[in-house]
């Protein structure tokens, strides 16, 4: 094989361009590996050619975040995933981040992948997945749709994970503007789900009902009870003290949202920490597969034989 005709090690590069805005795909999770309008990042990239650093832009499903300890039960039957989070122990943001999804078409500005996820011991149901990403009026839609093709029921949630770039100025000078006035507390070092607090429990890191800077929180939560505009949207924005920014928008099909500073190990900015702001809006919480775990509604989707479920988000420069 010729070496300069070989995959990138991210999987099939797709390119999209409309309405002054880029984005390139990368196949092997369905991710999101660039997304630039009038010139400037909107989400945190990285080349065709390399492994994508760990879950930047990928598509999680069937399930997102975490399963805690990797074991659940679902409609009374106790099962256990491969722990693919070692250094907490977890099963962590499902088993389609790091498959080559299929290209089914793709024009200019648009892309649909499909993935056919196969029973497996920790998880033994059919799904056929399906996502889109099209640039309309310079922002980017992704869709995700799954059918169940199996004979029994499943259980489902997906999401995206994208890293926001508001601007050229450090993460802790940004403003975050977060809509959700509850937050999924846990503990601090498994991130194992303790309870669903009003935001006011410790408003300087969880409340951003109104915009206001960062600074130096370290966040790695999942939030809900969003507000939403007459559209049903909810929208989070983060924004440069130079007045660029970025916005995520979704529906109810997600009443989820992680927010994620970026904070890494060593905290080496040159490997990517605090780079940018994780929005993730998701169909369930953290932990929400296992119906034993959570005292409260956590969005789990039960997918019915036969049966398909939706979601989508749009990222936008603002």
């Amino acid at each position: 094989m010729d070496p300069m005709a070989r995959i990138p090690r991210s999987g099939t590069r797709i390119d999209l361009e409309a309405d002054g805005t880029t984005a390139s795909i990368a196949s092997i999770g369905a991710s999101l590996r660039s997304l630039r309008a009038d010139g400037r990042d909107l989400v945190v990239p990285f080349d065709a050619d390399v492994v994508r650093p760990s879950f930047r832009g990928t598509t999680l499903a069937p399930w997102p975040n975490r399963v805690i300890g990797g074991r659940y039960r679902f409609r009374g039957v106790e099962r256990q995933l491969a722990l693919t989070e070692p250094s907490r122990g977890h099963a962590l943001h499902g088993l389609a981040a790091w498959r080559d999804w299929r290209v089914v078409g793709a024009d200019a500005s648009s892309v649909e992948l499909a993935l056919e996820i196969e029973p497996s011991d920790g998880y033994p149901w059919r799904l056929d997945v399906r996502t889109t990403y099209a640039i309309v009026g310079g922002a980017l839609t992704q869709h995700v749709r799954v059918e169940s093709l199996d004979d029994e029921a499943a259980p489902w949630g997906t999401g995206p994970h994208p890293y926001l770039v508001a601007g050229p100025s450090p993460l802790e000078t940004w403003t975050l503007e977060l809509p959700a006035s509850a937050v999924q507390t846990v503990t601090d070092e498994r991130l194992v789900p303790v309870a669903l607090e009003d935001v006011a429990i410790d408003a300087e890191r969880f409340d951003f009902r109104r915009a206001r800077t960062l600074g130096d929180v370290r966040i790695d939560h999942a939030f809900t009870r969003l507000t939403r505009d007459e559209e049903g949207l909810a929208t989070v924005v983060v924004r440069d003290p130079g007045g660029s920014g970025v916005a995520v928008r979704w529906d109810d099909a997600c009443p989820w949202v992680q927010i994620h500073t970026a904070d890494l190990p060593g905290e080496d900015r040159a490997l990517g920490h605090r780079a940018g702001l994780a929005v993730e809006p998701m169909t369930c919480a953290p932990g929400a597969l296992d119906e034993d775990l959570l005292g409260y509604e956590a969005g789990v989707v039960t997918l019915e034989p036969g049966a398909a479920h939706e979601a989508s988000w749009t990222i936008v420069a603002a």
